[in-house]
């Protein structure tokens, strides 16, 4: 369990949102590492770990054409798959993996090349822009460097989303609490 993970399932616990994960080339450790948290049952829908990408398209309804043109490694896919985890789970909050672990190229995409996204209850007033965020990584290491690189920077992309959403309300409340104006 990472802070980061402990960060998400408290943010989340907070606002009473859930979170859904679907994962291709981290295989399952960002669930792991957020159901490590005590209390994540609080939060965590579950998870889909789509690791073949024909699985992208039945369990996530990522669109087919679009892994038949671009492959499982593209920032549309990681973008489809948070939405379509969100979806399928019925979460507030969905995010997702795809990319090259190695030790081979895939999809002509080199090793270290991953995308990780986040899609949620986007919209006027929430601090972020409608249809979700995907972030593109180049990672350095060998596969277990970048499966971990690739778990810490998902969640850390959905804690800016989280904190973006939530920073005005906290203040607020700390105002409150402490009886300032």
């Amino acid at each position: 369990m990472s802070s980061q993970a402990a960060d998400v399932v408290r943010l989340l616990t907070v606002r009473g949102d859930t979170l859904a994960v679907a994962e291709s080339l981290t295989g399952g450790l960002v669930a792991a590492d957020v159901t490590g948290v005590p209390g994540a049952s609080k939060a965590f829908r579950g998870s889909v770990t789509a690791y073949a990408t024909e699985l992208k398209h039945e369990l996530l309804g990522v669109d087919a054409d679009l892994l038949t043109a671009r492959g499982a490694v593209d920032p549309q896919v990681a973008a489809q798959m948070a939405a379509g985890v969100r979806k399928a789970l019925g979460a507030d909050w969905g995010i997702a993996t795809t990319g090259v672990a190695g030790p081979e190229p895939q999809d002509g995409r080199p090793v270290g090349t991953v995308f990780v996204a986040v899609d949620g209850p986007f919209g006027p007033g929430s601090g972020s822009a409608s249809g979700g965020k995907v972030e593109a990584l180049r990672l350095n290491g060998d596969r277990a460097e970048i499966r971990r690189e690739s778990v810490r920077s998902v969640l850390a992309l959905l804690l800016t989303e989280l904190a973006g959403e939530h920073s005005g309300n906290e203040r607020a409340q700390d105002t409150e609490q402490n009886g300032g104006f």
